[in-house]
């Protein structure tokens, strides 16, 4: 039986918390025995959930709270992002047609195309959301 260590991360919902939250969940990826491109693409992957965060769940309000738990079980890592805003419309969140020229909107399409899968909810009986994503590892 694969034992699961992992870690909690709890940060401000801002876009200047970003850039240590990359480098941790790259840090835990390669300790994890991911090779550097995986651990570049979970770090993006995880970096456009938590601006999706910010930018749809909380409207750029930087006061929120995400929290970050990393789980690895051998074989598997996965990213559980939870948020504290207003509940979002789960069937809004959908890639935009990537020969659709603009900016920003790729985020879902990264985080589909990154792991292996991925589910977005509403938190039970409380204010916020989640969303769970998966990467098998070895």
């Amino acid at each position: 039986m694969n034992e699961v260590c992992g870690q909690t991360l709890r940060f401000a919902a801002d876009p200047r918390s970003l850039k240590d939250i990359r480098r941790r969940v790259h840090e835990t990826a390669l300790a994890s025995g991911c090779d550097e491109k995986l651990a570049g693409d979970l770090a993006l992957a995880v970096n456009e959930a938590c601006m999706n965060i910010i930018q749809h769940a909380y409207k750029g309000d930087c006061s929120g709270a995400i929290v970050l738990e990393i789980l690895n079980n051998g074989s598997e890592l996965e990213f559980n992002l939870t948020d504290f805003a207003a509940p979002v419309d789960l069937a809004a969140i959908r890639p935009r047609p990537l020969d659709e020229i603009r900016p920003g909107g790729l985020g879902t399409h990264f985080i589909g195309s990154i792991m292996d899968d991925y589910v977005y909810g509403h938190l039970a009986g409380e204010c916020g959301n989640y969303l769970r994503m998966r990467k098998k590892i070895r």
